[in-house]
């Protein structure tokens, strides 16, 4: 197996190396190659704005934190910006633009953010710990947001999180008549199993949700007031039926919801795509608002190498790209990079099924 050594930046932002394989483990070659090899990059949520692709992407740093159903592992503490003019144009990595230590309200891990804009202002969605204390003795995860005037920051957060949103995984859609929505919430580690009824159960169970002959926990979504920093309205479940019209079943853990919730709209049709987390997929489901309910269509992405699968859809120069990450510069589950790849769908508006690895 060939290898190649490329630079890597580390938390304290010394340089060191970071092996990286040209194949993987099982010989297979990679689908597409890491966005940025200076820093290590994830859960990248793409936009465009004023012509440019801007990524906001969480920031992986090394850590001896071992692997665990909690995240404990993943100790992103700040965001950094990737910028490129088009697909295939080097990429600017940014400087820090916000870092937990300027957010009031957070005490640490910084993970997948989204962002937005509106009326000359860029918004910052972001999820973070509180500074409570649970059963583990760490803080709850809440959904806080920042505003700056560059969509590459700085970006200077809101004293308190924004009320009713919880867990983690923030991703903003917003409609073609003007209305913005946020969806958010993420199970095991991002706590969501917690907060029946809108309220957090310090508490409850971690990760074994017990309900595997029940309708599966959905993730939320709520209209944002104009300012884009409140909620207009109680969180409504995103609902994921399945081909019989039925709530996909907590115990199908291929098709149901786990975390990165992302919308849409293509064809007057509403595209929730989220991950499916222990079975390693990116789902599509389709529907007829930004609500749902949602019907299951299928697999969008097959499994990558690493754990998690976090990304983000954009349309931009008369195609579609989905942006992803992989392990592919580290080998480690914490420690991942961004790519991206063409998306393409059939007549029908399906999406063709994307393997990140190829023979």
């Amino acid at each position: 197996m060939a290898y190649r050594f490329v630079a890597a930046v580390v938390a304290c932002g010394t340089a060191s190396l970071a092996l990286a394989q040209d194949r993987a483990p099982d010989g297979r070659q990679y689908l597409s190659q890491p966005l940025v090899k200076s820093i290590y990059t994830a859960d990248p949520s793409a936009h465009v704005f004023d012509g440019k692709i801007y990524v906001y992407p969480s920031h992986d740093v090394p850590t001896e934190t071992p692997d665990d159903d909690l995240g404990n592992q993943y100790a992103m503490h700040d965001y950094r910006v990737l910028r490129m003019d088009k697909i295939g144009a080097p990429v600017t990595v940014g400087p820090v633009a916000l870092d937990v230590k300027q957010v009031p309200w957070a005490s640490q891990q910084m993970w997948a953010p989204d962002a937005a804009y509106k009326n000359g202002t860029y918004y910052l969605y972001f999820p973070a710990r509180d500074k409570t204390k649970d059963k583990n003795g760490l803080g709850k995860f809440m959904v806080g947001v920042a505003t700056s005037k560059s969509p590459m920051g700085p970006f200077k957060a809101d004293p308190k999180p924004i009320a009713g949103a919880f867990s983690m995984d923030p991703a903003v859609f917003t409609d073609t008549d003007g209305k913005s929505y946020l969806y958010f919430g993420g199970i095991w580690g991002g706590q969501l199993q917690r907060w029946k009824d809108g309220k957090f159960d310090p508490s409850g169970s971690d990760t074994d949700l017990g309900k595997d002959d029940q309708p599966a926990l959905t993730g939320k979504v709520a209209r944002l007031n104009a300012d884009m920093k409140s909620l207009a309205e109680t969180p409504h479940d995103a609902v994921i039926l399945d081909e019989a019209g039925k709530p996909v079943l907590g115990g199908d853990h291929d098709k149901r919801f786990f975390e990165a919730s992302w919308m849409f709209k293509r064809g007057g049709q509403y595209y929730y795509t989220y991950s499916t987390g222990d079975t390693h997929f990116l789902n599509y489901a389709t529907g007829t608002n930004p609500y749902g309910p949602f019907t299951y269509r299928g697999h969008f992405l097959l499994p990558v190498q690493g754990w998690t699968t976090h990304h983000s859809i954009i349309e931009t120069g008369g195609k579609w790209w989905l942006f992803y990450a992989d392990t592919q510069l580290s080998g480690k589950n914490h420690l991942r990079n961004v790519k991206v790849t063409e998306l393409n769908f059939n007549a029908d508006g399906t999406i063709k099924t994307i393997d990140p690895l190829v023979k």
